[in-house]
């Protein structure tokens, strides 16, 4: 009989998480022979995800708590609010699920401190593993909930080596800490993603820089916003693309439009599929004030487009090096100027050969790749 896998990651809204939980479970059913594995669905979250992204071999556990459509998401007050509502609401089904099942393993990704505390207040027989998703701010709270429950974790698994290295350095916990990358590449389902055709062409020219994510003070969007004039000035077809949705929305179109950048600067909110306009752009640029490591850089090597990044904490460096890609001073508009002036002028070899070094990147980043990860740390 395999042994069982139940993954634990309520979301708001639909961050590069809620990929990363459904790739990694359908990843180990796909593969594994020794595991099988399971989502709880605590408020109707997993509802709202498309059947297409869900996967065929994917099982849910479901809660029938049917709140997340009347949840305020956006905002960080009203975010935490929604947090205590799932965490209130979810407390005894969670509880009873992990008595009832005894599943071998459960996987924390998101609003972790339920599981922590429960865990804490009673003896499981199942081993509790926390997944850091994105790079962690280790406030006052939140080193006080991990160290308190440190004992009742099992495994800690960081998505890069830098957040596995603060973490070892603070001391917060007792057990392994270990890298674990991602699940972002389904090989088989992107390839065919990337080659569709793009329909709106009108909406997206083709000589265009790319950026991809959600409307926030973590992407930094006012940085490339500011310096668009001057970089029109190099090359004065380019056009930005933005695609995301986010709290921000009203803020940016604002700027765009005192800078008068409205037909160089275009919004195109969320789609199923980003990888056919990353296939077909000049340049990926993140220009995040911070990222563990940044899904959408790892999609953008996998679609052969070149990479243009900051070199925030905690992630980019490892995967957008000098030879795989451009990085630029973190949240600095000169340097941003500079770094693009050098990725529109590089010549077609240059740019081939940091292609070519993130293709081979983008490699650890498999579905394959984890369950292989994955497989490896849970049965030893």
């Amino acid at each position: 009989m395999k042994k069982k896998i139940y993954y634990w990651g309520p979301f708001l809204d639909n961050v590069a998480t809620v990929k990363a939980i459904l790739n990694s479970a359908y990843s180990m059913n796909k593969y594994s022979k020794f595991f099988e594995t399971s989502i709880i669905n605590a408020v109707g979250e997993w509802d709202e995800i498309s059947l297409d992204t869900k996967k065929e071999n994917l099982n849910f556990i479901d809660f029938k708590n049917k709140l997340y459509r009347k949840l305020p998401r956006y905002g960080f007050y009203l975010s935490r609010i929604s947090y205590l509502i799932i965490f209130f609401k979810s407390f005894l089904p969670l509880k009873n699920l992990i008595l009832r099942d005894k599943p071998d393993f459960l996987i924390i990704h998101l609003i972790v401190s339920l599981p922590l505390i429960l865990f804490k207040l009673f003896n499981f027989k199942t081993k509790l593993c926390l997944r850091i998703s994105g790079k962690p701010k280790l406030n006052f709270i939140r080193r006080i909930i991990w160290k308190f429950s440190s004992d009742k974790i099992h495994l800690v698994f960081c998505p890069t080596k830098e957040t596995r290295e603060i973490l070892i350095k603070e001391k917060i916990f007792n057990s392994k800490v270990l890298v674990l990358y991602d699940p972002i590449i389904e090989q088989k389902t992107l390839t065919q993603k990337k080659n569709e055709k793009i329909l709106d062409k009108k909406n997206f020219k083709k000589d265009n820089i790319i950026m991809l994510g959600r409307l926030t003070k973590q992407k930094n969007y006012p940085l490339i916003i500011n310096i668009f004039q001057s970089l029109l000035k190099l090359n004065p077809s380019l056009c930005l693309n933005i695609f995301g949705e986010g709290e921000l929305k009203d803020y940016l179109f604002n700027l765009i439009k005192k800078k008068g950048l409205e037909k160089n600067i275009i919004f195109h909110g969320y789609t199923d599929n980003v990888f056919k306009y990353l296939k077909a752009s000049k340049i990926f640029l993140l220009t995040s004030l911070w990222e563990d490591p940044g899904f959408v850089l790892i999609e953008a090597g996998y679609c052969d487009t070149l990479i243009v990044s900051s070199n925030c904490p905690s992630g980019p460096k490892e995967f957008c090096d000098g030879n795989s890609g451009f990085l630029f001073n973190n949240n600095s508009e000169d340097s941003l100027l500079k770094t693009l002036e050098l990725a529109l002028n590089i010549n077609d070899k240059a740019k081939e050969l940091k292609i070519i070094n993130a293709k081979k990147k983008v490699r650890s980043f498999s579905v394959f790749y984890h369950y292989q990860t994955l497989e490896k740390y849970l049965l030893n």
